[in-house]
């Protein structure tokens, strides 16, 4: 195919054509989801990159790389990133990758947790019973 004749994936989808995403494009979109969600909760916690990375054992540049979509972590590196953000990590395998960091808050009295905490607790024990069911 000559360049004339090349068409953009947005453009065979406009068109009505089959165009699925090459491999790297779904996970360039998944790394950025993960890379959003770490830098999300990390400025949530007011934590600078340095700091998420001294809490997790890691550097700035691995947490600075993760958030710019740069790299594909192992799932014990997750572990430790979910820890340091006092976080539990979900991962959504279905058709788009979704990861959410749901915070801690077992060690907080209930009269402490804000309503979203406590809706956001709820809403993670709910789904652990669910998933527990179903394994």
């Amino acid at each position: 195919m000559n360049h004339a004749q090349w068409k953009t994936r947005r453009t065979r989808q406009l068109l009505g054509e089959k165009a699925e995403p090459s491999q790297a494009y779904t996970n360039a979109g998944d790394a950025m989801v993960l890379g959003q969600a770490v830098h999300d909760r990390r400025k949530e916690l007011g934590l600078s990159q340095k700091d998420a990375a001294e809490r997790a054992g890691m550097t700035q540049p691995q947490i600075s790389t993760i958030e710019q979509a740069g790299a594909e972590p192992t799932l014990a590196f997750l572990r430790r990133l979910a820890k340091a953000l006092e976080t539990r990590l979900s991962i959504d395998l279905d058709e788009d990758f979704i990861f959410v960091f749901t915070p801690l808050i077992e060690d907080k009295p209930a009269q402490e947790a804000t309503p979203v905490e406590a809706a956001l607790h709820e809403m993670a024990r709910d789904t652990r019973s669910h998933v527990a069911g179903i394994v």
